[in-house]
């Protein structure tokens, strides 16, 4: 019988719902990660990620790289997002690796992740409180869909310690991660329900004093890399 209150069913939600369901499955197997007491939010990080040695060829990347940070919006706000980044070379030797590491750690096909991206925050820097999720608002939306579609995953790894500052904070979830060389941070930008999840609101605090390097890879919905067998 036709039930007009039946709520209409999202395929693409339903897709991501089940990549979060793999996903946190494969992390809480995971005996080097814990699960955050996010309120809200998958959320998971674990301690000396990557080696002393890796941190530094990465931060020594970045700073070769690196340019004006930059946002995806119709309405850029200049000073909303003051660091600056590097898109790294996922096929270069000291990058393959930790690239295909990262996919291999989410469970998730490294196709669907994007360029892996270094950013260094000098004091005073930020990044103020955002989602890493795709809003179909935008007029960038119609491009991204054949780009892999929606961020599911992001996964930071943080390069170095910082002296003071530069924390990443999650207000609404209510948790407040300090920047440790090595230390990976991990969680799923929709809800449990597959749609983007708007608990998943963080900011890249001002560093005080030093300055802080991060590596983030993000992850999609579809594959993000060209399928050249098709």
């Amino acid at each position: 019988m036709f039930n007009p209150f039946k709520r209409k069913t999202d395929p693409a939600a339903e897709n991501r719902a089940e990549i979060g369901r793999r996903v946190a499955a494969q992390l809480d197997a995971n005996p080097r990660l814990i699960r955050l007491p996010a309120e809200g939010v998958q959320a998971y990080c674990g301690e000396d990620y990557l080696d002393a040695a890796s941190c530094a060829r990465l931060m020594k990347m970045i700073d070769a790289g690196r340019r004006p940070s930059t946002i995806l919006s119709d309405r850029p706000d200049y000073g909303y997002r003051t660091s600056e980044s590097c898109d790294l070379d996922r096929w270069a030797e000291a990058v393959q690796p930790i690239d295909e590491g990262l996919a291999n750690l989410l469970g998730i096909d490294p196709a669907y992740g994007e360029t892996m991206q270094g950013q260094r925050y000098a004091p005073g820097q930020h990044f103020r409180a955002h989602h890493d999720y795709f809003f179909e608002t935008e007029s960038y939306w119609q491009r991204v869909k054949k780009e892999g579609g929606q961020r599911t995953w992001t996964a930071m790894i943080y390069l170095n310690d910082v002296d003071e500052g530069g924390a990443t904070w999650f207000p609404t979830a209510g948790i407040r991660v300090l920047p440790r060389r090595g230390l990976i941070l991990i969680w799923n930008n929709m809800g449990l329900d597959g749609m983007p999840n708007i608990t998943t609101l963080h900011e890249g605090m001002p560093v005080v004093t030093g300055v802080k390097y991060v590596v983030t890879k993000w992850f999609r919905e579809g594959r993000w890399l060209p399928d050249y067998t098709s």
